[in-house]
């Protein structure tokens, strides 16, 4: 699966960790920064991940920072993305099985690297379950729609 990440300085670090999780995992990575402690703005790469996933170019995303509240606001901004605060196993395998969600957000600050390496498997492993949940989908895709006219 082709998967594309991103963080702030909160989340550099398990960025990092979870690069390499998911190439021992077999997923094609693009990192699309920070690339280092230094501090930086969250918004402007939380989209530039999301754009991404809605645009096609990647399956899924991942977006990272101090608590990941801020970075999956700002990504679900994105026309077409589902992000999901996804800092335990629960909230991780029922943002797809329910919520279809195509960008997953992590705190680094929250989560340690071995929760994050879980939370993260569940997430990708876990297929949206479909039948009473596509209707709540459209819904929700249709409220954005309308939003953005």
């Amino acid at each position: 699966m082709r998967v594309v990440i991103g963080s702030d300085h909160a989340g550099f670090d398990l960025k990092q960790h979870l690069i390499g999780t998911l190439k021992e995992l077999g997923h094609e990575i693009e990192d699309l920064g920070t690339h280092s402690t230094d501090p930086v703005d969250y918004p402007p790469i939380c989209a530039a991940v999301a754009r991404c996933v809605a645009e096609g170019q990647a399956e899924r995303g991942v977006v990272l920072g101090g608590s990941g509240q801020g970075e999956q606001i700002s990504a679900n901004k994105v026309h077409g993305i589902r992000a999901a605060l996804c800092n335990d196993l629960y909230a991780a395998r029922f943002s797809r099985l329910h919520n279809d969600a195509n960008v997953i957000s992590m705190g680094g600050r929250v989560v340690g690297t071995g929760l994050a390496d879980e939370i993260l498997e569940v997430w990708l492993n876990t297929e949206f379950q479909g039948g009473r949940h596509v209707p709540r989908i459209t819904e929700i895709a249709k409220i954005e729609e309308d939003e953005c006219q």
